[in-house]
């Protein structure tokens, strides 16, 4: 079971889990997919794209769950990122983490995730 994660506002996630599904944030929706991270690159996506940012959570997915819609592509340094090209249904959501925040403004990603 590859597990992947998606990093979003706690907000974002508490309006997917009332409306049944995860549309993607603003950048998703701009790129028309929803981006993930694998466990090994979630701290570098987290340190690149949400420093400065607090009340965030770590949602993990079971990736075989996905089916096709879910696209292995290249991005930072040709590395594979897992992309979705559909809306998330919460129920995927394996565990949910919520992020502590350092005290200035970044949140902590720990290493070896486990959402179990």
């Amino acid at each position: 079971m590859p597990m992947i994660y998606k990093i979003c506002s706690a907000e974002e996630w508490q309006q997917a889990l009332r409306r049944g599904c995860f549309e993607g944030s603003e950048v998703d929706q701009r790129d028309g997919y929803i981006h993930f991270s694998t466990a090994e690159q979630v701290a570098v996506t987290a340190a690149k794209h949400f420093s400065g940012r607090s009340g965030l959570v770590l949602v993990a997915i079971d990736a075989d769950t996905l089916g096709p819609a879910l696209k292995w592509e290249p991005s930072r340094g040709g590395a594979l990122f897992p992309h979705l090209y559909a809306p998330l249904g919460t129920s995927a959501a394996i565990g949910v983490i919520v992020l502590p925040d350092t005290g200035e403004g970044r949140a902590v990603i720990f290493a070896g995730l486990q959402c179990d």
